[in-house]
């Protein structure tokens, strides 16, 4: 379920402010910070962001 275009406006990663991409796939939905030196990915689970560091995955 993707999110809606109002909140992905205003969500921010947490880690260096920079906005969040929808690359939310079937089995993964995630947000990615669009920082050039960041790129967390953030999980959605059951339709919510959950934007702790603690939880982002790594870019590869």
């Amino acid at each position: 379920m993707p999110l809606e275009a109002g909140l992905l406006e205003i969500l921010a990663c947490p880690a260096c402010h920079s906005p969040l991409d929808d690359r939310s796939g079937a089995d993964s939905p995630e947000l990615v910070c669009t920082g050039k030196d960041c790129g967390l990915a953030y999980p959605v689970r059951d339709g919510i962001p959950v934007l702790l560091v603690d939880e982002a995955r790594r870019p590869a």
